[in-house]
């Protein structure tokens, strides 16, 4: 296996969890009890369907969870259903799925469905099958459980998934998984740090033969940046690391823990998608193939090297970056970027250029120099008021510096 190759990535909270399930016999009360649950068993019933709750809903209620994601399969045509619950209804023909909502929670509704690859890493051809087929293509034990909805709420266990959640494991359904589908590995990782999970043995020796080469970089990232946005992105990026999946820099977990501090603060909480931060600082750059050209935590070390001596400077030398470089600097200790961001940023000119055009300045670089002066002005606490502003505008927009 050549295992792909992403920058440094620094740390994250760890939110590893060691949650017993609960008793099965409490499965009824505990679903039943979930937010949109009543209403999907009426449009259910409504429907005259054979619907399931399946997937990580039950894990998680299984896990004690009081809320869960509402993933459902059909044995039939689950338009019947999705036509019963709220719009607008968002069609996926591929995977005969559907996503809509109702009591205001998400559903995601799928056809039960067989699937075959036809080559490692290739997307699945599918076609409909049973509840039983459909559990058996599922990723790992833990998420191949179902619960009836349109009958009593009894859990649906085929692949032993409650013992292994019980003894906190992760472990695949067949020896060809991660062939099929190498994200799966990826995947892994992402439920282990969240849910502080072991690899089975066998399932850990058949993750670390698996290929990622074989798979797309989109869905390599749309996997990753999966990872960057739970709460235990570190551990997640740094059981990749351990597994032989990418290479993480030393220091990565460091980086993404800060990261994942400063954006819970003001003033970073609002600067930036903590998931896009945190990828950054794990691959070195940003999603999609422009994101990938550039090295953006070469980018924000230069920020970190920089020592401004005046709000103007650090103006001028923040303005322009985007927002997950400026994350990236402060998580690696450029203190100056709170000023910067709380209230450097912000200030603005109380005149604009049609003053200057309205004092006798003629268009052209008069204007943007005497602006431009009149704000660095402004910042450093040399001018106050519209018409300090406006004078030293004139003044610089006239006499033009070497």
């Amino acid at each position: 296996m050549r295992p792909v190759m992403v920058g440094k990535a620094p740390a994250a909270l760890d939110m590893t969890p060691e949650t017993a399930p609960i008793d099965p016999g409490l499965l009824p009360e505990r679903v039943a009890a979930l937010p949109g649950v009543p209403a999907l068993r009426d449009a259910v019933a409504a429907a005259g369907v054979d619907a399931y709750l399946v997937g990580g809903g039950v894990r998680d209620v299984l896990l004690g969870a009081d809320r869960a994601d509402l993933d459902v399969a059909v044995e039939g045509d689950p338009l019947v259903l999705a036509d019963r619950l709220e719009g607008p209804t968002r069609l996926h023909d591929r995977f005969g799925t559907a996503t809509a909502a109702i009591d205001g929670v998400r559903v995601d509704v799928a056809r039960a469905r067989r699937e075959m690859y036809p080559s490692p890493g290739a997307l699945p051809d599918v076609e409909p099958a049973s509840l039983a087929d459909d559990l058996a293509r599922r990723d790992f034990t833990v998420n191949a459980m179902a619960v009836p909805l349109h009958a009593q709420a009894e859990l649906i266990d085929p692949h032993h998934g409650f013992d292994d959640l019980r003894s906190g494991l992760l472990r695949v359904l067949h020896n060809g998984s991660f062939v099929d589908d190498p994200t799966r590995a990826l995947r892994a990782a992402r439920y282990a740090a969240r849910l502080g999970f072991e690899l089975e043995p066998h399932t850990e020796e058949l993750l670390r033969a698996s290929d990622l080469q074989t798979v797309s970089e989109d869905r390599i990232e749309a996997e990753l940046l999966r990872l960057a946005a739970e709460p235990s992105a570190r551990r997640g990026f740094e059981l990749l690391d351990e597994w032989g999946l990418i290479a993480l820099d030393a220091g990565a977990g460091d980086l993404i823990a800060e990261i994942i501090l400063l954006l819970a603060v003001d003033p970073w909480r609002s600067v930036a998608a903590r998931s896009l931060v945190v990828y950054a600082a794990a691959t070195g750059h940003g999603p999609g193939p422009l994101g990938r050209r550039r090295d953006l935590r070469e980018a924000a070390r230069e920020l970190v090297d920089a020592d401004p001596a005046r709000p103007s400077e650090a103006v001028e030398l923040a303005s322009g970056r985007g927002d997950v470089e400026l994350v990236l600097a402060r998580a690696m200790s450029a203190r100056w970027l709170d000023d910067y961001v709380s209230s450097w940023r912000h200030v603005e000119l109380e005149i604009s250029g049609e003053d200057l055009l309205a004092r006798g300045v003629p268009e052209g670089p008069g204007i943007g120099r005497g602006l431009a002066a009149a704000l660095r002005a402004k910042l450093d606490g040399e001018v106050s008021g519209r018409e300090a502003e406006l004078e030293l505008a004139l003044t610089a927009a006239r006499n033009p510096c070497p």
